[in-house]
């Protein structure tokens, strides 16, 4: 990874999204129910009490297809969400190389990493906003909205782009310093692996697998807390929360405390080794493929 360019990072980077949505949608929206359930009456049990009750529950109303709810718009907008994610890290570590190919600190590659969940936010928060209030819709005989053109289409109707893009700044809250973490802890494990004077384009795939487990595990380490608030905001009725995530964080910890920031964490934790294991096996694979025909040219 260290000697792509940002072009074939872009390429690449769409390859690896795709894998990640193919491998990891089912345990998201997982999370995004167990973050989002509305909170129980006194005296009454809350609507699920874990993760395994959760997925017994949507299986059983709403079968396999539940846990897919909200797909296409992660699968329509994750080729350019990763592709400008890979190809802003390629960017940021450009940025702070004095030679190419210059090897990085390892807080030089947060840094490039923190680029990368810069680059992808103007796509990645709309369609987190669509994705979600897509997977906490129930099992209903006349679900609000009947799929992610509809969703945008009436979010559009209800309050313009400022509706559409409404937890910018909390994606950017979360994706920035997890991104971080994300590319850093790759690029690094790759680093350690390789043996003495052997190139990262000859590790085997289990290796690639692992590195990418732990820096998937790495980014949802640091992005819990501001996902939960990201997705509270972004399904919350208009108008719920008027000064955005500062009025999320002051009602959960009020009313639920220092805990709830980290709803939904087994089904984070469940899916991001997994996830982003396929996500960098995608983007080396797909990587090779561009070497090699850079190569015939």
């Amino acid at each position: 990874m260290t000697d792509a360019s940002p072009a074939k990072g872009f390429i690449a980077g769409g390859a690896g999204g795709v894998c990640v949505i193919l491998v990891g949608q089912p345990l998201d929206t997982l999370k995004v129910r167990l973050q989002t359930m509305p909170r129980p009456a006194p005296g009454q049990s809350p609507l699920y009490a874990g993760t395994l009750d959760c997925a017994k529950k949507m299986l059983k109303h709403e079968g396999i297809r539940g846990f897919y709810k909200g797909m296409a718009a992660p699968l329509v907008g994750v080729a350019p969400i990763f592709s400008l994610s890979f190809a802003g890290n390629e960017f940021g570590k450009k940025l702070q190389q004095k030679t190419p190919g210059e090897q990085l600190t390892l807080g030089q590659l947060f840094m490039a990493g923190g680029v990368a969940g810069l680059s992808s936010t103007i796509i990645m928060a709309p369609g987190e906003r669509v994705k979600c209030l897509l997977q906490v819709q129930a099992s209903e005989a006349k679900p609000k909205y009947s799929g992610p053109i509809d969703c945008t289409k009436q979010l559009y109707k209800e309050g313009g782009l400022r509706s559409i893009f409404r937890g910018t700044s909390a994606t950017l809250l979360r994706d920035v310093p997890a991104s971080g973490m994300f590319f850093a802890t790759y690029e690094y494990l790759q680093q350690k692996m390789v043996p003495e004077g052997g190139s990262r384009s000859d590790l085997s795939v289990p290796k690639t697998l692992f590195c990418g487990g732990l820096a998937g595990v790495a980014n949802w380490t640091v992005a819990i807390p501001p996902d939960v608030l990201k997705s509270r905001l972004q399904t919350a009725p208009a108008g719920t929360y008027p000064n955005g995530i500062r009025d999320v964080f002051r009602e959960l910890i009020a009313k639920d405390g220092i805990m709830a920031l980290y709803k939904g964490t087994t089904p984070v934790m469940l899916r991001a080794f997994p996830a982003n294991g396929a996500c960098f096996l995608g983007y080396e694979v797909a990587m090779k493929f561009l070497n090699w025909v850079e190569a015939q040219l």
